[in-house]
């Protein structure tokens, strides 16, 4: 396997306070989502009652992500957890972290959907003096201080780090890129970094996949119709890539050839792909990082201070991976 580090601003000293693995990147739903008490139960001894509310389960990145934080946050680790899966949906996150702050739990965590409209319930979770970790993606807001600290990926850096790799190998590349959910943190600057890197006069045209594989295929299909002369693709994450793979197949084209294909996170669906030849580089955003969410729960409910952000060190794949480095992933 070949990968390539990057290392996002400011990683060292982070790092040296919190180590990190993360990450960009839910399907259609009706209410709030399932809110759910950790298995171990209630409050039986004196545990952290904690409140966390998941975007969704979007991807494979997002499912693995789950099932690490799940994993950690347990009673057998000191956490009386409250679980919510906002099925993609702001106003189901919304009104989970409303139904936290009744509950009177201890610390709230959640990764946001898009980073722009949470600036009335940061306002109320703060006049409640609940502290918020904020988990992957990133808030736009006019609440001063609205959390103690963020883990997550530099997802700009992953943007620049596809970009790179298109401009050194395909400079001449007519570009369809594939945006994630958008006004979301990962779907923002990824574009723009990428974007930064490639240059407009490069990208024929964008849509939305809105990080599924289903829509995915639907905007790669729109766009082989629209861009006919458009011979790569930037795909925010990579199931939205896999979608496209089924739409390239079927106009009888072959994906990784006729069609390059660059995508970010890096799950095991993915980097096959790139071992079958169908992707031809894949940026990493590591999804299993319970244990660091855990680790700065407790740090914040014990008062201690922590940096205002921890950004994780990912990985870059290219086709030398082989089946045993897929094989290996724990994700």
């Amino acid at each position: 396997m070949v990968s390539k580090k990057f290392r996002a601003r400011g990683i060292a000293a982070t790092v040296a306070v919190l180590a990190l693995g993360l990450a960009a990147c839910s399907s259609d739903g009706g209410d709030s989502g399932d809110k759910t008490p950790d298995a171990g139960g209630g409050d039986k001894g004196g545990n952290i009652k904690v409140g966390f509310s998941q975007l969704g389960a979007e991807s494979g990145w997002r499912t693995a992500n789950t099932e690490s934080v799940k994993a950690s946050l347990t009673a057998e680790n000191g956490i009386d957890l409250t679980f919510s899966d906002a099925q993609q949906k702001q106003e189901n996150q919304i009104k989970a972290l409303r139904d936290f702050i009744d509950q009177g739990v201890d610390v709230i965590a959640f990764s946001p959907v898009v980073e722009t409209g949470w600036d009335e319930v940061l306002q109320e979770i703060k006049d409640a003096e609940i502290p918020v970790v904020l988990v992957d993606r990133t808030v736009d807001t006019t609440v001063a201080d609205p959390y103690v600290t963020w883990i997550g990926a530099d997802f700009k850096q992953e943007g620049i780090t596809a970009g790179e790799w298109v401009k050194a190998n395909h400079p001449d590349a007519k570009i369809f890129e594939m945006q994630g959910t958008l006004g979301s943190g990962a779907q923002v600057d990824r574009e723009a970094g990428f974007d930064e890197v490639v240059g407009a006069e490069n990208i024929v045209g964008k849509a939305s996949g809105n990080f599924t594989r289903a829509e995915g295929k639907a905007a790669m299909e729109a766009a082989l119709q629209a861009y006919p002369d458009m011979n790569l693709l930037f795909a925010h994450n990579d199931d939205m890539g896999l979608g496209a793979i089924e739409a390239i197949e079927a106009a009888g084209k072959v994906p990784g050839k006729d069609i390059i294909i660059v995508t970010v996170d890096g799950v095991r669906d993915g980097l096959q792909a790139l071992v079958d030849k169908k992707f031809n580089y894949v940026v990493e955003c590591n999804p299993v990082f319970g244990d660091q969410i855990l680790d700065a729960i407790k740090k914040v409910h014990a008062g201690e201070e922590l940096p205002k952000e921890t950004i994780v060190v990912d990985e870059a794949f290219d086709q030398t991976i082989t089946q045993a480095d897929v094989d290996a992933r724990a994700y």
